[in-house]
């Protein structure tokens, strides 16, 4: 007579696990991880003033150990030690860094794989080492053979600044992924979606053709209200520290009020987070809009100063800018951005376009003292350079970009901050 065996639950949940650790030791994709260090050097922005470091890096790198033509496999640039540490100018906040950077494939398959990290750090101190979050890309393979991995140059991006650190030395590659040929069945693979790390620098181009849907500029047939194009604007600012080029994205509206109009000056969407507290009633913009057209001049458009303090982290925006046109011509005349003006604690930083490009055409009725030749502002204004053809650039307020704030306290400058020290020499 058989006997039947027991099998007590406890047994049965170890047989269970034991299944499930040999089915999962059998499908998951073998790995490797390797480390490896080289010298450095890293050039911190140019507005900062501060030399550039020799230091080393240390990276480790993981990929498949093995994979088949066909597949895309996905790499992993995790930093053990970054280059450069935080210089001993400004505590940076939480989530204020982004890594990018390039690993190289050689061998049986030569590529550029763009590497990209989330923004995504603790807050590190004045002088703490620098906390780089994971990047990753992914590679496509189409060769059979030995495919070598080595980390090459990479970028640290605060508040718009970048850091840009390049090797110094030969780097010894960090892994080797084994590629055979595929067995055919899985080769068609489905058309892969663009890396996160394609790209590490915007391409807005959708800012100079956001508003080609915008109300019509003309003043006729009782119209009151006019919308204008949204324009890109090509800078140079000269600050207390120095020149910095930066693209602004600008509109010019208005409202007619009997023979003139009420204008506004708006800079689309936020320009960065502030990297510092900023004290309210301490910034000040304006600008002198550029006539054209029949009419000649400018107008002098101002904005209020920031009604409330503003932390370290929140969004720093430039408010709208109002100004009086009265018309010196009768005719069409044209609206653009002009010279923009950013007082802040004492100083001036003086944003003059490269290229200007008209945002508002409105039907004008000559005034009495009207702008035709001068100025209709009331004081501050100044004419600048009509003319141009739009440029294209960052959707980012770039003009703020060069807002100094100096005086022993902090200098904003590429979306950056540093310590501006009276006296230290550039």
């Amino acid at each position: 007579m058989r006997q039947r065996r027991r099998v007590l639950p406890g047994a049965r949940a170890a047989l269970a696990l034991g299944c499930a650790g040999a089915l999962i030791g059998v499908a998951a994709a073998p790995a490797q991880a390797a480390e490896v260090s080289f010298a450095t050097k890293c050039v911190p922005p140019a507005a900062s003033g501060l030399d550039p470091v020799d230091g080393t890096t240390k990276v480790e790198i993981t990929a498949p150990a093995t994979a088949k033509v066909g597949d895309e496999v996905e790499v992993v640039w995790k930093f053990v030690q970054a280059a450069s540490k935080n210089p001993d100018l400004i505590d940076l906040p939480a989530n204020s860094v982004k890594p990018s950077g390039t690993l190289k494939a050689a061998g049986a398959q030569t590529a550029g794989v763009p590497m990209e990290g989330p923004q995504e750090n603790p807050a590190i101190p004045k002088g703490g080492a620098m906390v780089l979050s994971d990047m990753k890309g992914k590679l496509k393979l189409t060769t059979a053979g030995e495919v070598t991995l080595t980390p090459d140059a990479y970028k640290i991006t605060a508040f718009g600044t970048d850091t840009n650190c390049t090797p110094t030395e030969t780097v010894p590659s960090a892994a080797t992924i084994k590629v055979e040929e595929g067995d055919g069945s899985s080769s068609p693979s489905p058309t892969p979606s663009p890396t996160e790390s394609g790209s590490t620098s915007p391409t807005p181009t959708e800012s100079a053709t956001e508003s080609s849907s915008a109300s019509p500029s003309e003043t006729g047939g009782g119209q009151t209200d006019f919308t204008g194009e949204v324009v890109d604007i090509p800078y140079t600012c000269e600050s207390p520290i120095g020149t910095q080029k930066a693209t602004s994205t600008i509109q010019i509206n208005a409202k007619k009020d009997g023979g003139s109009f009420d204008l506004t000056v708006q800079f689309k969407k936020s320009p960065m987070n502030s990297p510092a507290n900023i004290p309210k009633h301490s910034i000040k913009p304006s600008m002198d809009v550029v006539l054209g057209g029949d009419d000649k001049g400018s107008v002098h458009v101002e904005g209020p100063t920031n009604a409330e303090d503003i932390k370290a982290g929140d969004p720093i925006e430039i408010p709208a800018m109002t100004g009086t046109y009265k018309p010196g011509a009768t005719g069409a005349s044209t609206l653009s951005p002009g010279v923009l003006t950013i007082e802040a604690l004492g100083t001036t930083t003086k944003c003059t376009p490269d290229k200007t490009s008209v945002s508002l055409t409105l039907d004008t009725t000559e005034q009495e003292g009207g702008a035709s030749g001068g100025s209709s502002s009331t004081g501050g204004g100044g004419s600048s350079s009509s003319g141009g053809l739009a440029a294209t650039g960052s959707e980012d307020h770039g003009a703020l970009k060069a807002l100094g704030l100096v005086a022993g306290t902090a200098v904003l400058l590429g979306a950056g901050v540093f310590t501006f020290l009276p006296g230290r020499r550039r």
